[in-house]
């Protein structure tokens, strides 16, 4: 079977539907190092406080201490914990950036007349579609990260906040309204926009420079090359909107659904370097950068043969 390769003849649900279901398989693969990412980003900050004002030292100073620490206090099955609310927000915001991206390469900014997609175009198509798909995606998000803080509340002898994802997202909208589940919905586009100005603009760049430059061929090896380079490009550009998106989302919050920590995130990234030095907005990197590397290699090693199964022609 060839390739299709009118837009037309493959529907945009279709395309949808393909994006979310290799997110999903690439999410299941990699979710606990995202847990452990947000534990480590979560630790340092300003809710993290004794009693008598002290700040409390870390409990954990490694990707693998922290990893360890969940699975010996809380049990294996919590470096999933939060993985259904991840999947949802796949669902949706891969979905939407992808399939936004493709259209505006396609369709919007066009391709030049040798059939090359130009470089500051990828810039715009994926900045663009990353943070319309994530402001789509932000409830489900927010939910994600407090749901998987709820391991360690309990085993600080803290109440819990939800039970669950209905319950988080209900008692979101009870004590912030509708508003509340777009809590810190800035830093979650601009991390969204960053992160596929490295993911999609990168993959999308050294993939056809590789199929135009080399003998490579469109096959697993090109996409796994540029995959890799991808999720390392990801994570540097997306690290510090990443820890200021974590600690503006998590922090606890008034009536009226304001921060009672930081009141925005440019507040956020001011205390954070302040009190912690500027390396502190890179907590977290390297389970960061291993996180998106077998990510963004599971994910896109998954779309590829899921378009070539069903007779649509490479990304």
């Amino acid at each position: 079977m060839h390739p299709v390769q009118e837009n037309s003849r493959w529907p945009r649900v279709s395309k949808f539907t393909l994006s979310a279901c290799a997110a999903t398989v690439a999410e299941l693969v990699t979710f606990p190092l995202d847990l452990t990412k947000t534990r480590l980003q979560i630790q340092g900050e300003g809710g993290s406080r004794q009693h008598g004002g002290s700040v409390q030292p870390p409990k954990y100073r490694g990707m693998l201490s922290t990893a360890m620490g969940i699975v010996r206090e809380e049990g294996p099955l919590k470096l999933w914990q939060g993985v259904t609310p991840a999947i949802y927000r796949h669902i949706v915001y891969s979905g939407s950036r992808m399939l936004a991206y493709e259209q505006l390469r396609e369709s919007v900014l066009g391709r030049s007349e040798d059939g090359i997609f130009p470089v500051w175009k990828a810039v715009i198509g994926s900045m663009i579609s990353g943070a319309l798909g994530q402001f789509i995606a932000s409830p489900t998000d927010l939910v994600k990260v407090q749901m998987q803080m709820e391991g360690r509340r309990r085993l600080e002898g803290k109440p819990p906040r939800v039970h669950g994802v209905y319950h988080a997202f209900t008692k979101i909208i009870a004590e912030g309204g509708i508003r509340g589940l777009w809590a810190g919905w800035v830093p979650n586009v601009q991390r969204a926009a960053l992160v596929n100005l490295g993911d999609l603009m990168t993959y999308d760049t050294v993939k056809h420079f590789l199929l135009r430059n080399t003998s490579i061929p469109d096959n697993s090896i090109c996409h796994g090359l540029a995959s890799i380079c991808s999720g390392l490009v990801a994570a540097i550009m997306g690290t510090p909107a990443d820890v200021v998106k974590t600690r503006v989302m998590n922090q606890p919050r008034d009536s009226n659904g304001r921060g009672l920590l930081y009141k925005s995130s440019t507040d956020c990234l001011v205390q954070s370097v302040k009190r912690e030095g500027f390396f502190s907005l890179y907590k977290g990197f390297l389970p960061t950068w291993f996180r998106m590397a077998p990510w963004s290699l599971t994910f896109w090693l998954t779309f590829e043969q899921m378009r070539r199964a069903m007779g649509i022609s490479s990304f």
